[in-house]
């Protein structure tokens, strides 16, 4: 199915959507994983992964490789990103054996012409932010029907009533740990021996581009270090686009 601008769109209808979170509402993770793998006929393709490999990412990446360790992971390489992050990156896709991991880039012209010395995110985060991820995320997801994102309602206000299942301009978003909370993460980890970013220790409990993320305090809220004094809670990719 084709959808604005010859996007491939999801299949899926609002009393889809609205029946799948009836029933997922309170299911596992690995449940809501599964029904995506088995079902492409229902949502018109396969739903990649879209991961930052920051902080939480480690927990869906292990899940996804249990399930298909050949499942689409989609990795947007903004080139402002930590180094740690790309040697963690590489790291899972070792240890997990991710043999569909792939990574998209910023158009170099268009960064030439736009960000000539790399500082646009000083002066004007919300177009770095659009022109480093959000379009080139956009373009790969022209032949994909949508993709799973790592949210989860207890980050911010924002998130708080998201759904798992949701579809935004024909594209499926779905939030498989929407009902998770940092605990459960931990556990998760702990008990499946998965491998830290190395920035945690360091306090970077949301880790985006290396320029817009600080350390946060004991107490502050996990995504308090991303855009640190400015008016940005999100990058762009998860803001409806009405």
């Amino acid at each position: 199915m084709s959808g604005p601008k010859g996007q491939t769109s999801s299949q899926l209808s609002d009393a889809d959507l609205a029946a799948l979170n009836a029933e997922y509402e309170g299911q596992s993770p690995q449940a809501i994983l599964q029904w995506l793998a088995d079902n492409h006929d229902k949502t018109g393709g396969p739903v990649p992964l879209v991961s930052s490999f920051g902080a939480d990412s480690v927990v869906l990446l292990h899940l996804v490789s249990q399930i298909d360790a050949g499942y689409p992971v989609l990795f947007v390489d903004t080139r402002k990103h930590f180094d740690e992050t790309l040697a963690y990156r590489d790291q899972i896709e070792r240890q997990f054996g991710l043999s569909n991991l792939q990574s998209i880039v910023p158009d170099p012209v268009k960064l030439k012409e736009v960000d000539p010395f790399g500082a646009l995110w000083m002066t004007d985060p919300d177009t770095c932010c659009d022109m480093r991820k959000t379009v080139p995320l956009d373009l790969a997801m022209s032949g994909y029907v949508g993709w799973i994102t790592g949210r989860k309602r207890y980050q911010t206000a924002d998130r708080a009533n998201m759904a798992i299942f949701e579809q935004d301009k024909g594209k499926l978003k779905v939030n498989p740990l929407a009902n998770w909370v940092a605990k459960d993460v931990a556990d998760y980890v702990k008990q499946n021996s998965l491998p830290g970013h190395p920035l945690i220790p360091k306090g970077f409990l949301s880790i985006g581009c290396a320029p817009c993320t600080s350390p946060v305090k004991e107490g502050e809220d996990a995504r308090a270090g991303r855009w640190k004094g400015q008016d940005k809670t999100e990058c762009g990719l998860h803001v409806a686009k009405g």
